[in-house]
């Protein structure tokens, strides 16, 4: 399906593009904050640090995830039919994404605490699955279409629903709250395409979809 072939990919890189970019905007490049600050910005709110205000970290990492497994399990399948160079860019982009699991200046000791234990975890996990990507394509594309749409269509639920949650307290810490930057909304509509691209694609050509 060419829309879905060619779509995809912009897709992919909406998000990756709106997560480096900034979620907090302010006049001041050290008071903003990209999708790759928050994880671990929020954690230092005063609202966060005495326990008033409960924060989930972890679904600030959730857009680069996302990004890994739509190309880990959609990339190789025969029903895109991507050329080699398209797919290996997908591949450098979901390897660049996963990277930002990795805290700040980490360190191999670092990785094993329980502050960045699931992070961790996540990181092997996206590695894992995108070394075995060629397997994945030897299953349904019909169920690894529908996979990907739910899941990009929950991580930009969770993400948008996260931080709109730590928006409040970041403006007060800010004192003159500060707009939600173009990253978070492109970010989010990269997520929301992509999960647009394979449920239309469901929708489409569900009979093709199940010959692969």
């Amino acid at each position: 399906m060419r829309f879905a072939q060619r779509v995809l990919p912009l897709a992919w890189a909406m998000i990756a593009v709106g997560y480096y970019g900034p979620w907090i905007a302010h006049p001041t490049a050290a008071l903003t904050l990209t999708g790759v600050d928050m994880g671990e910005f929020v954690k230092f709110l005063p609202q966060v640090v005495d326990g008033t205000l409960r924060v989930t970290r972890f679904l600030f990492y959730l857009p680069p995830l996302a990004v890994v497994v739509s190309v880990a399990i959609l990339a190789p399948t025969p029903w895109l039919e991507y050329p080699w160079p398209l797919r290996l860019g997908a591949y450098v982009l979901a390897v660049l994404m996963s990277l930002q699991l990795l805290p700040p200046a980490w360190s191999p000791s670092s990785l094993l605490t329980a502050e960045f234990r699931l992070q961790t975890v996540a990181l092997l996990a996206a590695w894992l699955l995108l070394a075995t990507s060629w397997l994945w394509s030897r299953r349904s594309t019909w169920f690894m279409v529908w996979l990907s749409g739910i899941l990009s269509l929950a991580v930009g639920g969770l993400s948008t629903w996260q931080f709109w949650s730590v928006k409040p307290a970041i403006d007060l810490v800010y004192g003159r709250p500060p707009s939600a930057g173009w990253g978070f909304f492109l970010c989010i509509a990269g997520l929301v395409v992509s999960a647009l691209v394979c449920f239309v694609a469901q929708s489409v050509t569900p009979s093709r979809l199940r010959k692969f």
